[in-house]
């Protein structure tokens, strides 16, 4: 049966603001509700108040519930542990509660990330779902913390999928994370903001990269399958194999209006301990049908095409960025 109604924490965030329309367009018989604290939201809601969060659930009762919010930069996770743990842990844990408490008909999406599996990506092989959970910093250790908490409420009769993306992006998304923060700066550079050169850390790591908007239907294909999965499943969402960071940064260059140099920024480099993290989604390919369609090139494009309508306010003269 169709959902009537889904609601997605974290809507004015990056990707909420990308799923929202996803699930309108999925979904376009249900009533689609953004949660949170941000901009885009319909409904004001602070995770970490748990008699708000049940409050929320009290009135609209969804069917489904995609648990976005968090705090999600792993730099803002480290500048602030303790907000960290409320956000990610303790607000987790109080959709969980709600759900069982106010709308125990209702089924949980928690977005975790392939951040948890942490050290278990040392080897360099493409993990799986069985591949044990070894957080090596504070946000991958708050995702695998809310996991546990949740499979506890799991075994006392919560609905629960747990989806562990891996690295994705698209319009919107911070430049803490590295495909808008090197197109930001070519967009700055081509609008006379900034001198032609990039400062740039760390190359050599290869990530598993995805759209925004593969991700999304991943999680609306998890809502049209969810009876189909077993409870509190985990899926991996993932392209199944890894770019290096260079070869990001050589495809947007290509891109570029301008001639840009790129220089070492030795406060930017750092002996990454993981070399290399790809995941393999089987699972999602078989339980969901699912697997990333959007090519790399396609996303850069649509990421700097993105930023330079946002870098509308050229300067004259040399930039001192």
């Amino acid at each position: 049966m169709p959902p009537g109604c889904i609601l997605v924490t974290g809507a004015g965030g990056f990707v909420g603001s990308h799923l929202l329309p996803a699930l309108t367009t999925e979904f376009p018989d249900a009533k689609i509700i953004g949660a949170g604290q941000n901009g885009g939201a319909d409904v004001s809601l602070d995770i970490t108040d748990f008699s708000a969060v049940k409050a929320v659930f009290e009135t609209f009762r969804p069917d489904f519930c995609v648990h976005l919010a968090a705090i999600a930069a792993i730099g803002a996770a480290r500048s602030d542990p303790e907000l960290t743990w409320r956000v990610n842990v303790f607000g987790a844990l109080n959709i969980g509660r709600a759900i069982l408490e106010a709308a125990p008909s209702c089924k949980m999406l928690f977005i975790s990330s392939s951040e948890v599996y942490g050290a278990s990506f040392k080897p360099g092989i493409a993990l799986d779902e069985t591949a044990p959970m070894a957080p090596m910093n504070i946000y991958a250790a708050s995702k695998a913390a809310a996991e546990m908490g949740l499979c506890a409420l799991a075994a006392e009769s919560l609905r629960l999928v747990r989806l562990r993306p891996f690295n994705h992006t698209g319009p919107g998304q911070s430049e803490a994370f590295v495909v808008p923060a090197f197109a930001a700066q070519i967009a700055r550079i081509e609008a006379g903001l900034a001198l032609p050169e990039m400062a740039v850390g760390t190359l050599e790591t290869e990530r598993d990269f995805m759209d925004v908007r593969d991700v999304c239907a991943a999680y609306a294909a998890c809502i049209q399958n969810f009876e189909r999965l077993e409870n509190n499943q985990v899926i991996n969402i993932a392209s199944g194999s890894a770019v290096k960071i260079q070869k990001i940064l050589d495809l947007l260059l290509a891109r570029s209006r301008t001639a840009i140099a790129v220089r070492p920024d030795p406060a930017r480099l750092r002996n990454a301990e993981i070399t290399r993290a790809a995941g393999i989604a089987d699972v999602a390919a078989q339980q969901l049908n699912w697997q990333p369609r959007i090519t790399l090139e396609e996303t850069l494009t649509w990421v700097l095409q993105d930023c330079r309508r946002r870098t509308t306010h050229p300067i004259s003269g040399p930039s001192t960025n």
